[in-house]
């Protein structure tokens, strides 16, 4: 059988790792690529040696991302659209054609589903942002970042879990108590590359369903 070579960024915390896992254990066929730093100084050697070993690409989950509390504003936003938007495209950008050399292939952006018009303008912040001083930034790049697309492409919300992505004391990681288990994530992750979600290609999923942009 057919292997199928998935590239995860971001894959050494959070969301990122519980796919890697999940999709690890569901099948000796899938050959998971775990990108645990920055592509962007090296994108064309990642491009380049992941075509010379696998020939090709079948799925980019696009998870690596920041959070800031800066209080100074250009120091936020800089880095959460650096990190959260421009990464992401340029990633995508640098590994297209060996996307293309696929068959069936997959994009996938790890969002928020908090992030989008229509649920920011008719709820209230989530309980833990609360616990969070200027999400401005953050906030924003996300909404950005539901705006990439191309080829074969999900917006994943993986909903509110442990990760390194708010910093690495345990307070943050477990967001103050609140944050879920990244193995529902993982599992989610998972049920779009198997194609179970095929039907909701160009939208934001989440498990139980799609947000409206």
């Amino acid at each position: 059988m057919a292997s199928t070579t998935v590239l995860i960024t971001g894959a050494n915390s959070g969301a990122g790792l519980a796919a890697t896992k999940e999709l690890a254990r569901a099948s000796p066929t899938l050959h998971i690529i775990m990108a645990c730093r920055s592509l962007k100084p090296k994108q064309q050697k990642a491009a380049a040696h992941i075509e010379q070993i696998f020939g090709r690409l079948d799925v980019l989950v696009n998870n690596a991302a920041s959070g800031s509390g800066d209080p100074d504003v250009k120091t936020r936003f800089s880095l959460c659209l650096e990190t959260n938007v421009t990464g992401p495209a340029m990633v995508a950008a640098a590994l297209r054609p060996l996307l293309l050399k696929s068959a069936n292939r997959y994009s996938l952006y790890i969002s928020s589903g908090q992030r989008t018009l229509v649920r920011n303008a008719t709820q209230r912040p989530p309980t833990h942002s609360l616990h969070l001083q200027n999400l401005d930034a953050y906030m924003v790049s996300k909404a950005a970042l539901n705006m990439l697309a191309g080829l074969k492409v999900f917006v994943v919300s993986p909903g509110f879990v442990r990760s390194n992505l708010r910093g690495t004391s345990e307070e943050a990681r477990s967001g103050w108590g609140q944050a879920g288990d990244p193995e529902a994530a993982g599992e989610l992750i998972l049920s779009v590359v198997q194609g179970k979600r095929d039907g909701d290609v160009g939208s934001l999923v989440h498990a139980d369903g799609v947000y409206p942009w």
